[in-house]
């Protein structure tokens, strides 16, 4: 189940709609780009996993705009409602990605004017719990992507499953993402989308005001580095001597790509001041430049409440030219009335 018969060097630019994989907000960016096991009021949470979704959720309503490279820009807007009778929480959102404007040329370099470019995904969500501790969920998504004349349109699914155990603080989720299949394509060529398995788990401490999490994805494709056994010798810019890596060290990275680490300390009798950090194995070792560090794959970011308001700040680092800023504000909207 975890392990492909054939596998490929890298996984990134061969499936269609890649800005699903993108994190939905801030706190998800601060803790290295996924969540998947944490139970809470957070409505964001339940497009990384539907078996998230709870009643803590009700009337919560979620803006985040990531500050991408390039003046990209990309966000996601989401609500939580809870219908006490099915005993069932449903979300409602909206993932938009803008790659500003281009120039259009003719073959020749003459210039013909711009065009714009952009991406988006409506998700229709469900949640509830199967007993005291298991949770399941099913998130369904409309994706639509423009890119000047060409138009493409997919569906798919995400299905999720979540344990709780309240006497060790410890929740493990796991979840199916992106199945599902590219409606109308750019070409005659059919793409995929790109499909994830992904388990978790996340641990509160008892006697410290902190939890880890732990993600572990691209569980269907054990191969994520982009070297294979016919790869010839790395060049060093610099005319230093390479060293080559051995084979335990080449699947000892291998396997720790797979792996996401994020922590948030929970400051204050109710939590309301946060710090976050992360760390992603596969982001470092993808976007790193040889022989010139940086803070690629680490992840940073704060949350503090404010009245019935709730900021939340994401610091990512992806490579030498910097980080990417996400930005989060939600609230519930229960609170402002007495009953909705």
């Amino acid at each position: 189940m975890f392990l492909a018969s054939a596998a490929h060097g890298q996984i990134g630019g061969q499936h269609s709609f890649e800005f699903l994989n993108l994190a939905q907000s801030s706190r998800t960016t601060a803790l290295g780009g996924a969540l998947i096991s944490v139970i809470d009021n957070d409505i964001t949470l339940g497009l990384a996993n539907p078996a998230l979704l709870n009643q803590q959720m009700h009337t919560e309503i979620s803006f985040n705009h990531n500050f991408h490279f390039a003046d990209i820009n990309h966000g996601f807007v989401s609500a939580g409602y809870h219908h006490s009778r099915s005993k069932t929480t449903f979300q409602l959102g909206f993932n938009y990605v803008n790659y500003g404007n281009f120039t259009r040329a003719d073959i020749l370099g003459n210039i013909e004017g711009t065009f714009d470019s952009g991406e988006t995904a409506i998700t229709i969500g469900a949640g509830r719990a199967l007993n005291e501790r298991i949770r399941a969920g099913i998130n369904l998504k409309l994706a639509n992507s423009t890119f000047d004349i060409y138009r493409a349109l997919g569906v798919a699914a995400d299905v999720g499953l979540s344990y709780h155990n309240p006497e060790t603080n410890l929740t493990v989720g796991v979840v199916a993402k992106h199945m599902g299949s590219v409606l109308n394509s750019y070409t005659a060529t059919n793409e995929s989308l790109p499909f994830d398995f992904q388990l978790g788990l996340s641990k509160r401490f008892k006697h410290l005001p902190f939890r880890l999490s732990i993600t572990a994805h691209n569980l269907h494709q054990w191969q994520l580095r982009l070297d294979a056994a016919n790869q010839q010798d790395q060049i060093s810019f610099l005319g230093g001597e390479v060293i080559e890596e051995s084979q335990f060290s080449k699947g000892l990275d291998n396997l720790f790509r797979h792996f996401i680490f994020g922590g948030e300390f929970l400051i204050g009798e109710q939590e309301n001041f946060r710090i976050r950090l992360g760390y992603n194995h596969m982001r470092r070792k993808e976007l790193s430049v040889s022989e010139f560090r940086s803070l690629g794959g680490l992840s940073f970011g704060v949350g503090f409440k404010v009245s019935k308001f709730r900021i939340d700040y994401g610091l990512g680092y992806y490579h030498l030219v910097g980080a990417a800023n996400h930005l989060s504000f939600s609230m519930n909207l229960n609170s402002f009335s007495k009953k909705i």
